[in-house]
């Protein structure tokens, strides 16, 4: 549209936002929007400009979004970034979850500060390859807490995109908070010129999350960003069986751990069970899980990553999964859904051209 976005609350005769007459013709009377579009700047953004050409080197943008906090999609944005990375791709994780930087923590880079040079703020790197930039490597306290409104936390996303110096990038990783907010709107509206090759959605099986998710697809397909797929994350707990404690409870409510007699007895009565893996739901899925709402909404479905508390390990310490020998769950579920989106948007091609 010519003169911007018509907010859908605005008046019959509305000039649009980006007109001159924004907020001051006879039409822009009484609309709730009026003092918003007389004092909004007109025009082309010169930060759009500037950001277009920071991402010239980026060949591949991608969001990794979630409807709901505490899904995992900050682990999975990681052990994304770690899994490309140890493809010899060059990737860059940049973590805009301005109230929420749990990224620096996951990669293990807890501590480190942004350094600048003469090409823009320098990201933190966890290898060569393996580039990350967050509002946790400028907190001077992990603890302080981010109380920004919406203008402040875009002007730092904005100051991301067109200050920080990746260089040449196979891959760049946007880590977004959970929900449709402003970060969200401001993210594409920024890479828009340069084009996203799509978003990542993660959730988990119950319908208290699915209903977010199915308004993060929605929020998609009204700005045109592609989803790649969803990822259905804590579909089970699952783990070796040698890795549980076992406890009887006693009448009174006592638990009294036998985990050793239990192991010993195994040994002994049936020793092919050492082997096994043990599964359980903790999430209500009944309702069809990521599968039936993809299926209904017309969206890839990814996999399932299952609740490894080997997984949550790598994350609290800051490791790559893949590279963890104790991740005998997780990390097949993961490699499975990384394998599938590199083969399905012909990322391995990139390889194979010497990027």
């Amino acid at each position: 549209m010519e003169n911007g976005d018509i907010p859908e609350n605005a008046n019959e005769h509305c000039p649009g936002p980006q007109s001159e007459s924004a907020g001051k013709s006879d039409a822009c009377e009484g609309c709730p929007n009026q003092q918003i579009c007389a004092t909004a700047p007109k025009g082309p953004d010169p930060d759009l400009v500037a950001i277009a050409e920071r991402m010239a080197t980026v060949k591949h943008k991608i969001l990794v979004l979630s409807g709901k906090g505490g899904v995992g999609k900050s682990t999975f944005s990681a052990q994304l970034a770690f899994a490309l990375a140890a493809r010899d791709f060059q990737v860059g994780l940049l973590d805009v979850d301005i109230c929420g930087p749990s990224i620096p923590k996951m990669l293990g880079l807890e501590g480190q500060e942004i350094h600048q040079s003469n090409l823009g703020w320098s990201p933190v790197y966890v290898e060569s390859n393996l580039g990350v930039m967050s509002i946790g490597f400028m907190l001077p306290n992990p603890d302080e807490a981010v109380i920004w409104r919406g203008p402040r936390k875009n002007g730092l996303i904005k100051q991301f995109l067109k200050d920080v110096y990746w260089g040449e990038l196979d891959f760049l990783i946007v880590d977004a908070p959970p929900g449709t907010s402003d970060e969200h709107i401001s993210i594409v509206q920024c890479l828009d010129a340069t084009g996203v090759d799509g978003a990542i959605i993660v959730t988990t099986p119950q319908q208290v999350s699915l209903i977010d998710v199915r308004k993060e697809v929605n929020f998609c397909k009204k700005v045109g960003v592609k989803v790649l797929g969803v990822v259905e994350n804590m579909s089970s707990l699952c783990q070796p069986i040698t890795d549980f404690k076992f406890m009887r409870m006693s009448d009174n409510g006592e638990q009294k751990d036998v985990t050793q007699w239990v192991w010993e007895y195994m040994k002994e009565k049936a020793p092919e069970m050492l082997n096994l893996i043990a599964c359980t739901e903790v999430f209500d899925s009944r309702g069809g899980g990521a599968v039936k709402m993809c299926n209904e909404m017309g969206v890839p479905f990814l996999g399932k990553v299952p609740l490894d508390p080997q997984l949550c390990k790598a994350a609290e310490e800051g490791t790559s999964c893949f590279a963890n020998k104790d991740c005998v769950v997780s990390a097949p579920a993961l490699k499975k859904i990384i394998e599938e989106l590199i083969e399905n948007n012909g990322w391995l091609m990139l390889l194979s051209n010497g990027a």
